[in-house]
């Protein structure tokens, strides 16, 4: 009978623990072979635009090849990339809400330049935020940075994208915004024991209102070192501030081709110190 009660009060302890650690795939999720390991690790972060506000169309809907999503499950830690991709943030919104956003063509087309290297995001971005909750110590914040620890089990992080702004257009929030994203990239990479981890900012669709945005953003290269912006000229928004699907994916692109510049500038920098 003491055996009994002994087994009954392991189980006890342990299941608790096991079912904290479990998340619900989703349906449609692609699970690798095998867990990946060695994975170039990126954070998605942001608000709406970087959730994904855009119509998934059916090219849209294709897994990419040697990508990978973190999901948070420890027995399956990764999905094959797939829309939407923010869909395992910790601190989305609702599900239906997370559609096609800049990651999706980030992903590929750092894949297609770097085809030797698998690739592992970590898309824990929230709509409707505003750069003061993402201060260190807040809670989105705080499950960013959680989600990414538990990620570099299976890899090392390569950079930051950041799409964030929509709710910083006032003109005392403009001037005030690259001393509040100083803080946010230094704690970051303070959390990360690396002060050069590339990250790269986006530019909010334009109009008249989000113009000053803009062109203070575009200083954030002189203003921090190993970061860089993807602009929004050219693209177009479907209700006034979502970028539309092909907007979307040119977005990501521009993305992409900063951070391979920055992380190419990292490795030489890296190069030269080791010699």
């Amino acid at each position: 009978m003491k055996r009994i009660y002994f087994v009954i009060a392991i189980l006890l302890f342990f299941i608790p623990l096991l079912v904290s650690g479990q998340v619900e795939l989703f349906q449609k999720d692609i699970l690798p072979g095998t867990v990946p390991e060695n994975l170039d690790i990126y954070l998605v972060i942001g608000q709406s635009n970087m959730a994904g506000r855009a119509i998934i169309r059916e090219q849209d809907k294709r897994s990419l090849e040697n990508a990978y999503l973190f999901t948070g499950d420890f027995i399956n830690p990764w999905v094959v990339v797939t829309n939407p991709i923010n869909r395992y943030s910790t601190v989305r919104k609702n599900l239906a809400m997370q559609r096609l956003g800049p990651a999706y063509s980030f992903t590929k087309t750092i894949a297609e330049e770097r085809p030797d290297q698998q690739i592992g995001l970590v898309a824990n971005a929230k709509g409707g935020t505003k750069i003061v909750q993402w201060m260190p110590g807040s809670e989105i914040y705080k499950e960013a940075i959680k989600q990414t620890h538990k990620a570099l089990k299976y890899g090392r992080l390569k950079g930051i994208i950041w799409h964030q702004g929509e709710g910083d257009c006032h003109p005392v929030r403009v001037e005030i915004y690259l001393g509040r994203l100083e803080i946010l990239i230094n704690a970051i990479r303070e959390e990360f024991d690396d002060p050069t981890i590339p990250f790269v900012a986006g530019q909010l669709s334009e109009n008249e209102k989000r113009h000053d945005f803009n062109e203070m953003i575009l200083e954030l290269p002189d203003f921090i070192d190993y970061t860089g912006v993807a602009t929004s000229e050219g693209t177009e928004v479907f209700d006034g501030t979502h970028f539309e699907s092909e907007s979307a994916l040119i977005m990501g692109k521009r993305y992409a081709t900063e951070m391979l510049r920055l992380m190419e500038e990292r490795e030489s920098f890296l190069l030269k110190k080791r010699k």
